[in-house]
């Protein structure tokens, strides 16, 4: 896929500050745009630039794609209830977003790679599509018996999971509980920004 080729903290370096929260991302000791003009001063957005920051933020924070997240806002507008809302809780309810965010793999990419190879059971089934919607009450595990080194690693996860998700590392299962309320969604982006930005 596109993001998953690029280097992926060089956006961090562009906004001074990492989106995955990663303490070993380059923009933690370095904070600033590479190259030799990266420590001049910002320039300031302009309305539209600022619009445009936070949907990149949002769309580099889940490695998705410019025609995945625009059909993901196309769907959250359709219908009853608040688009940011919609928008928000589809993005952090795919499989390969809780497979991160539970700790069972150690970046988003990683998540995606291990949903895409067949590492990754839902309910107990084999899911290979990391756009897979996760629902209330499933339990996300690793299949340890044919992915013993994937089980090994994600054992060894020591990130903190949000209130929506039960994580037993021993046994390598994730329940997602509840719904996700928009406050506890761990990603640092102005999710109104991206909405008006779809609504230009």
């Amino acid at each position: 896929m596109p993001t998953a080729s690029r280097a992926k903290h060089k956006f961090c370096r562009r906004i001074g500050q990492c989106i995955w929260n990663d303490p070993k991302c380059p923009s933690v000791k370095r904070p600033f745009a590479a190259g030799p003009h990266g420590k001049g001063r910002r320039a300031k957005l302009s309305t539209y630039g600022e619009l445009l920051m936070e949907k990149q933020k949002l769309r580099m924070h889940y490695a998705i794609s410019e025609k995945q997240l625009q059909i993901a806002f196309a769907k959250a507008k359709a219908g009853e209830g608040q688009t940011h809302e919609k928008l928000f809780r589809s993005l952090e309810l795919r499989l390969d977003a809780l497979v991160f965010r539970c700790g069972f793999a150690p970046t988003i990419f990683a998540a995606k790679q291990y949903v895409n190879h067949g590492h990754i059971l839902v309910d107990g089934k084999r899911v290979d599509r990391a756009s897979c919607i996760v629902k209330e009450g499933q339990v996300i595990s690793i299949n340890a018996e044919k992915s013993p080194a994937i089980a090994e690693m994600a054992k060894k996860g020591n990130a903190a999971p949000p209130a929506y998700l039960e994580v037993d590392l021993d046994n390598l299962k994730a329940t997602l509980v509840r719904m996700p309320q928009i406050e506890e969604i761990p990603v640092n982006v102005k999710i109104m920004s991206v909405i008006e930005y779809y609504a230009r």
